[in-house]
């Protein structure tokens, strides 16, 4: 197998700090502040954090209660999540004026196919400044960009210059950029794997380019054939305007440590009967039901059980989580339940994509 690299223009849009960034425009006082969106509460958890905040170390996903310990002065405001969303379908008007190829993955970033683009535009480079630039005129705040070849190195791409900027990787730099990247900067690399590339001695993206794919599958399982494509430019992936939910699922954090499991079923019974509004809402019904119990301790476990059929009742969510809970001994007091399903009926009906097993070699001859 050769090198590849694909002929896509590819951006990917990614706002800075975007809850912390709405609040401190709608509320000038708070600029320039640490600033952290989440709970400030011994429970709490932080949602999103400022520039200001980050540089303490507070992050997103950390207890509310370590980042105060962090940064003693950090404002902690409650989320407004209607708010986000009215701001993110401002910026995503504006991707719409560029191309129809736009994937959100959240409220915060996308990917934009803007290889055919509206304003006919040979740049890519050129087109994602110009949207930075309207997204900050027209909605008032700052957006990092990737741009690159496909979906992969364009995300990777987009974290160089924040806050409020961007890098392109061309095409002729794209296998030397991958080598030069520390393995932990490969989007799907997390801790775990890091530790443990670490200790093969694969710190780079030229060390991982060195193991054959046997030895990478062996080691990694079936994401050890992602990271041999990745690592050579490989990620054929395109730009899905109707990106499919894989999943669906609705968790509660509690107030207090719940060691008895009659209280956990109480509260797994109110989390199912959310989790079957949102599969309603959205029409949807899957066969894999999962648990997740997250510990006191804050270690995370998660229990499954495939179902023969699709399911969407609250009933049946319910008494399929009570058996996922007694499965096993609880190995502490409990301060997050969750239930959520996945192997949803709208990819069952989907056919998977072909793997391709031969890829040649495309130069690109475009400007970027």
């Amino acid at each position: 197998m050769e090198d590849i690299v694909s002929h896509r223009k590819i951006i990917h849009v990614d706002m800075d700090a975007f809850y912390a960034s709405v609040e401190q425009m709608d509320h000038p006082e708070l600029k320039g502040k640490p600033l952290a969106v989440g709970g400030g509460s011994k429970r709490g958890v932080v949602s999103a954090a400022s520039y200001e905040a980050r540089v303490f170390g507070v992050r997103s996903a950390m207890p509310g209660f370590k980042a105060r310990k962090l940064c003693p002065d950090l404002i902690f405001v409650r989320p407004r999540f209607d708010r986000y969303k009215e701001i993110s379908g401002k910026i995503r008007k504006i991707f719409f004026e560029y191309t129809d190829l736009v994937e959100p993955l959240s409220l915060d970033e996308a990917y934009l196919d803007v290889t055919q683009n509206k304003k006919g535009n040979p740049s890519a480079t050129l087109v994602a400044k110009e949207i930075r630039q309207r997204i900050f005129d027209e909605v008032g705040l700052t957006a990092s960009a990737g741009i690159s070849i496909n979906k992969f190195i364009a995300k990777v791409a987009s974290d160089y210059n924040k806050p409020n900027g961007q890098k392109t990787v061309n095409p002729e730099e794209v296998i030397t950029f991958l080598e030069d990247l520390d393995v932990k900067k490969f989007y799907g690399v997390g801790k775990v794997t890091q530790a443990k590339m670490y200790q093969m001695g694969i710190y780079t993206g030229k060390d991982l380019k060195s193991k054959s794919e046997e030895f990478l599958t062996q080691h990694f399982g079936k994401a050890g054939s992602h990271y041999y494509r990745i690592v050579r430019g490989i990620h054929l992936s395109a730009v899905k305007p109707n990106r499919e939910r894989k999943s669906l699922a609705a968790e509660r954090t509690f107030s207090e440590n719940i060691a008895s499991e009659i209280y956990m079923l109480e509260r797994l019974e109110n989390i199912a009967e959310e989790l079957q509004k949102r599969l309603k809402n959205n029409n949807v019904a899957g066969r894999t039901v999962t648990l997740k119990i997250k510990y006191s301790d804050f270690t995370l476990q998660t229990r499954s059980k495939t179902l023969p059929y699709f399911v969407s009742d609250a009933n049946i969510l319910l008494e399929t989580a009570k058996e996922l809970l007694y499965q096993d001994k609880m190995k502490n007091s409990v301060r997050l339940l969750g239930i959520s399903l996945s192997n949803l009926n709208t990819q069952h009906e989907k056919k998977k994509e072909k793997e391709h097993k031969e890829f040649e070699v495309i130069q690109l001859k475009f400007d970027f």
